[in-house]
């Protein structure tokens, strides 16, 4: 588990914008417990394409008008309970962290892995994620 001192200010960088930080599995199954609309989940995480990529990448997506009803996060290695539980949402897809995933009426219909995420710029991952709201939202 990494200390908040050192997590804080990554958490903030998404709590800041509109996410809410999911930190306890409860607050997680509440969350993804409304079936009715869209949900974007940011499994956040201290490696540098989390805050290169996917932080900027969410946040620049969610700017527009067609956007998620709700904005959450979980932060991998920090809250390992709730990281748990928002990851069986995201089944059958293994375990990533970064990784955002969208969620319609308590269905999972978008997903990027690390693997979609390292290496391509923040803006890659707008662009994508607002493919997806288009779609879904």
């Amino acid at each position: 588990m990494y200390p908040i001192e050192l997590t804080a200010p990554m958490a903030t960088d998404l709590s800041n914008f509109g996410f809410k930080s999911l930190t306890t599995a409860e607050d997680v199954v509440e969350a993804m417990e409304q079936k009715e609309g869209t949900t974007l989940v940011v499994v956040n995480s201290v490696c540098g394409c989390a805050a290169a990529m996917a932080r900027p990448g969410a946040k620049m997506a969610v700017q527009g008008e067609n956007k998620p009803d709700r904005l959450v996060t979980v932060f991998a290695g920090v809250d390992q309970a709730a990281t748990a539980k928002a990851r069986e949402y995201m089944l059958p897809y293994p375990p990533s962290s970064p990784s955002i995933a969208l969620f319609k009426d308590g269905k999972l219909v978008h997903f990027l892995e690390r693997h979609h995420i390292e290496g391509r710029p923040a803006e890659m991952i707008a662009e994508n994620l607002k493919m997806a709201f288009e779609r879904y939202c």
